[in-house]
């Protein structure tokens, strides 16, 4: 692996979200009332599956079944069809096992959505990390942060209904937050604020990528397209606009909604420029991170 920024950031995926945003939020686990799914059933056992400390199954387990097939499998089953078709029977049938064999690696769902988590929090991307900078360069480290974390959200969108807000910490969720903020050190901040912007980047993140989830289900749910559905507005809307009611939004270019305008890189390089001119104050005033200077 390369020692440049942008490559520790790329290879961080979502754990960076994951961790930095369990240590700043008031939420609990359990059941959520807006129907997102929470892990964290029985959180030793969950710590001792992740963490590798739990007693392995000893009675007569089917050949070939491991636990790391059992998560390979329930990722594969969310990824297409979504968390609600996860389920201890269809995945004995996806594996070709009996239901009860399953049992004996993992306790339950509620368990093994916490290594799920892990597993795709930590992996590697397919992607090449974003070109330019030079190593250390923390600008290129966020950009290449960001878009991993797109990217991770785009081929496992079944994260977006996952209430990460105390998430099971494993291996692979603080290997990469470490990588990322090794990545973010040369800004020079104190600890608190490095952590806050990882939990900046990734809500913005979450936000046009929850956006452009919410829109794929909705063509999914209805059959319209967006272009299909937007048009059945226009009659009222075109009324509106010549109204004189809305005269900000009537006076707009033609091309203002247009999707073909790069929300993310716009927001993006915005976030970025809000961090350097913090960076460049604190430079200029001297008060850069130091070892006794972090907290």
């Amino acid at each position: 692996m390369a020692k440049d920024g942008s490559t520790a950031a790329a290879a961080s995926g979502t754990a960076a979200a994951a961790a930095a945003t369990a240590a700043s939020s008031p939420k609990a686990n359990g059941t959520a009332t807006d129907g997102t799914a929470t892990g964290s059933g029985d959180i030793a056992r969950s710590l001792e599956l992740l963490w590798g400390t739990g007693e392995r199954p000893s009675r007569g387990p089917k050949p070939g079944l491991t636990l790391d097939r059992i998560v390979t499998a329930a990722i594969a089953v969310a990824d297409a069809e979504g968390l609600s078709a996860v389920s201890m029977r269809r995945l004995s049938t996806e594996l070709g096992t009996g239901t009860m064999s399953l049992y004996r690696y993992v306790p339950g769902k509620a368990e093994l959505l916490d290594l799920m988590l892990d597993r795709v929090l930590g992996e590697p991307l397919p992607a090449e990390p974003v070109a330019g900078g030079a190593p250390g360069d923390w600008r290129v480290a966020i950009t290449t942060l960001a878009r991993s974390y797109r990217d991770n959200l785009r081929r496992h969108p079944w994260l977006l209904k996952i209430n990460q807000a105390r998430t099971v910490l494993g291996p692979s969720a603080l290997r990469g937050l470490e990588l990322s903020l090794t990545a973010l050190r040369s800004m020079g901040l104190r600890d608190p604020e490095l952590i806050g912007v990882i939990i900046t980047v990734n809500s913005f993140v979450e936000g046009l990528a929850r956006t452009e989830a919410d829109a794929a289900e909705a063509v999914a749910q209805t059959g319209l397209s967006d272009q299909e559905f937007w048009k059945s507005q226009q009659p009222y809307l075109e009324r509106a606009m010549l109204s004189g009611a809305y005269p900000t939004m009537a006076g707009m270019a033609e091309d203002t909604f247009s999707p073909d305008f790069d929300h993310f890189g716009f927001g993006l390089e915005r976030l970025i420029a809000g961090f350097e001119a913090l960076v460049a104050e604190r430079t200029a005033s001297g008060a850069t991170d130091s070892a006794q200077d972090r907290t």
